[in-house]
This record gives structure tokens, C-alpha cells and sequence, in this order.
């Protein structure tokens, strides 16, 4: 059976995650990609042809002139839409393309959510730097397509909104800004896998944020069942967006009892979280995800392990610079708690200070059956850790 993968650039979920799992379900893959140079490189024994991915028109004549396809899948945030349309067009199963298109495009996501009744987020789109002397300040400014906190801001007043918008505009040119309200609440994710039919509830994640204006997720902690009228407010606002199929991320603030979405990402969580979800739960999850894209039902009970405790840790780059010293990859169990340290940043490298997820400099994924426990020793080897950074 082949796989038509879409990627843009090689990402851990891909490497380290679905390639595995699709070698040992005995696929036949091929990656499409718009950088295939990047992707040789990570995994040279892999099929990779060059193909812009970003185009479905593209994509389709790719797969039309090369072997049949069996399942057409991407982890992408960027490429969920694409990849729909191309597995529609081949009668393979997938993700309804309009539910992607809710998911990716911000603004629809919130007129999708009002027009079913749910909840009604005050919103409108930029083109330009305009003043909003009558939005409901304090809002937050977004990419309508964004991902991974990329200019992602707080703004206070309209002038704020102009002066950050036009550095956003600045270098971005074309891109189409949201300003919406900003939602209080404390930030949780909830991470779901579903067959069109069935759909399993996996857990999720309390998200410790930077300070404002930035939105840098800087630490996650498993939380293995939300309440049930929490879980239950945010599957009826997926319901309402058309999502069910396969993995997807959703990110939501609670504020007094009210679950109210930020984005949805229909895809696994990334930065390490799905590989440290399929080690907790103890569960083939990317397996589970390649399946239910072939067709193949998932099961009725998953077996997840539920005694599970975890949490992710992103150092953040303070300043700009070089990096001069720092971790290397480390793999060690201390006092019941498995840790796994991976640097996203190579010593040479030289940055700027972003305010997003480029700031990362490493990631520490921490997992055992007591959560204090998780939480000293993942202090404890955090605190032994140094990054130099040179002006």
C-alpha cells in the first residue's frame, strides 16, 4: 500500500513520529515536498519527489503521474486542505476539506462558531495598519493563517494595533490579519483521534505561557481528562467546524466553566508532544493515525495507559545572538521519571530575538506516574542546563 505524504519542512512528528510508524505498518512512502534537499537529508532512504505542495492542482498531477495511492496524509498545518481535496479527488479517505479550511482560516473558524450558536468572539480582518478606535481593547493581533505563536501579539490601544500591525505587514507583506478579543482564561489543549465514526478523547495539556504581549508556550502539563462539561462544550464546537477525522489539536481557555477556542490545529500536536503522548499512553498513535487514513477503523477501546504524568519544557532563547554552548541530546531515567532532553538550536547559530516558538532553544519531555515527582526532576535537570549566547 503507498503513502502520499505532503511536508513542507522536515518537522519531528514526521521523522521521528509517522515515517516509523509507516515502515512498520509495511508502507510503500512518498514524500511530496516543496524542500525535498531538507528532507534527503533527514531520511535519505525515503522516496521524496519535488512537488508544490501547496497547490492541490499540483499535488493531484503528482500523484496521477506516479504510483496509485493508497492514502493521501500530511501532519501540515499548512497542507490539511490540500491534502483533503487530493485524497477526495482520488476517493480515498480523509478530512473534509471545508472542515480544514474552517480550522486553518482563523476568521471562518469564528463566523463558523457564531453562525452555529456556540460562541461569538468579537473579530474582524486587516489588510493593512488600520486603527480600531472601537475594538474591545485589549485584543490580540494574528496571521489569519498562522501558526506556532508566529506574530502573535497583545495590543492595548489603537495605537498600539497600528504600530504592531505595520511591523507584521512590514514583513509579511500580503498577509491578512485577525484582531479579536482577547479571551481570559487559563490556556488548555485537548488532543482527539477519530475514524469518521469514532472518536477518542486522549487527554490533554495545561499551557504555561511567557508574559505578555508574546504568546510563547513555554511549559505543558498532561492533564489526562479535563472535566466532562468542559470536554463536552469543546467536542460541540468541533462538531460545529466539521471535525472528526483523524488526529487534531485544539487549543481553548476556561474561564468560569466557559470553554471558548483559540485555534484549532487539525493535526497531532507538535514540538514533541505526540512523541511524548505515544510514550505516556503507551499506544502506536501515529500507527492509529496512518490507519484511520487508510480506511481502517480505529478500536473501540485504544488500551491507553491512564496513570500517566508528564510535562514538556521549552528553554527560550533571552536575548539575541550566538549560541556559543549548550545541552547536547540526553536520554535518562531519574527517580521513576524518564527524560528526554533534544536541542532545537545549533551551537554556531546565530538569532534574533523572534517572541515566538523560533526562540526555543530545547525541549525536555518528562514522564512518570506522579506528577510532583515529574515536576521536581524536571526542575532539577532543567536547572543544571547552560546556553551561551554571544552578542
Amino acid at each position: 500500500m503507498r503513502l502520499y505524504l505532503l511536508a513542507l519542512n522536515p518537522t519531528d512528528s514526521v521523522t521521528e513520529g509517522f515515517l516509523p510508524a509507516a515502515a512498520r505498518l509495511g508502507l510503500d512512502v512518498t514524500v511530496l515536498t516543496d524542500q525535498p534537499d531538507a528532507h534527503r537529508a533527514s531520511y535519505p532512504d525515503i522516496e521524496i519527489l519535488p512537488c508544490d505542495v501547496r497547490d492541490f492542482r499540483a499535488v493531484v498531477t503528482r500523484i496521477s503521474t506516479h504510483h496509485r495511492p493508497d492514502a493521501v496524509f500530511t501532519n501540515s498545518d499548512h497542507l490539511q486542505t490540500q491534502a483533503a481535496l487530493a485524497a477526495a479527488y482520488f476517493g480515498l479517505p480523509g478530512k473534509d476539506w471545508r472542515a480544514t479550511l474552517r480550522c486553518k482560516d482563523k476568521a471562518e473558524m469564528r463566523r463558523r462558531l457564531a453562525d452555529a450558536g456556540l460562541d461569538t468572539v468579537w473579530s474582524t480582518e486587516l489588510t493593512g495598519p488600520t486603527a480600531l478606535p472601537d475594538a474591545p481593547y485589549p485584543c490580540v493581533v494574528k496571521p489569519r493563517e498562522g501558526v506556532a505563536s508566529e506574530d502573535v501579539v497583545l495590543v492595548d490601544t489603537a495605537e498600539d494595533l497600528v504600530t504592531r500591525s505595520k511591523e507584521i505587514f512590514d514583513r509579511r507583506p500580503g498577509t491578512v490579519l485577525v484582531v479579536e478579543e482577547y479571551l481570559p482564561g487559563e490556556l488548555h489543549t485537548l488532543e482527539t483521534l477519530g475514524d469518521g465514526k469514532t472518536r477518542h478523547v486522549l487527554g490533554g495539556f495545561h499551557t504555561e505561557l511567557s508574559p505578555p504581549p508574546y504568546f510563547i508556550e513555554e511549559r505543558l502539563t498532561f492533564v489526562p481528562a479535563h472535566p466532562e462539561p468542559v470536554v463536552e462544550q469543546v467536542l460541540a464546537q468541533l462538531d460545529a467546524l466539521g471535525v472528526g477525522f483523524g488526529a487534531c489539536h485544539t487549543e481553548f481557555v476556561v474561564h468560569e466553566g466557559r470553554a471558548r477556542l483559540i485555534e484549532v490545529n487539525y493535526r497531532a500536536i507538535g514540538d514533541q508532544c505526540d512523541l511524548l503522548l505515544a510514550r505516556l499512553l503507551e499506544i502506536p498513535l501515529f500507527e492509529h493515525i496512518l490507519q484511520a487514513h487508510l480506511g481502517e477503523p480505529l478500536p473501540a477501546d485504544l488500551g491507553a495507559r491512564r496513570d500517566g504524568a508528564a510535562r514538556l519544557d521549552y528553554p527560550c532563547a533571552e536575548r539575541p545572538g550566538s549560541l556559543t554552548d549548550a545541552p547536547t541530546a540526553t536520554e535518562l531515567t531519574l527517580d521513576g521519571v524518564h527524560l528526554t532532553y533534544r536541542p532545537l538550536r545549533a551551537t554556531g547559530e546565530r538569532h534574533a530575538l523572534y517572541g515566538t516558538n523560533r526562540d526555543y532553544l530545547g525541549v525536555l519531555r518528562a514522564t512518570g506516574t506522579d506528577q510532583p515527582t515529574v515536576d521536581r526532576v524536571a526542575a532539577d535537570f532543567l536547572a543544571g542546563l547552560r546556553w551561551d549566547i554571544q552578542p
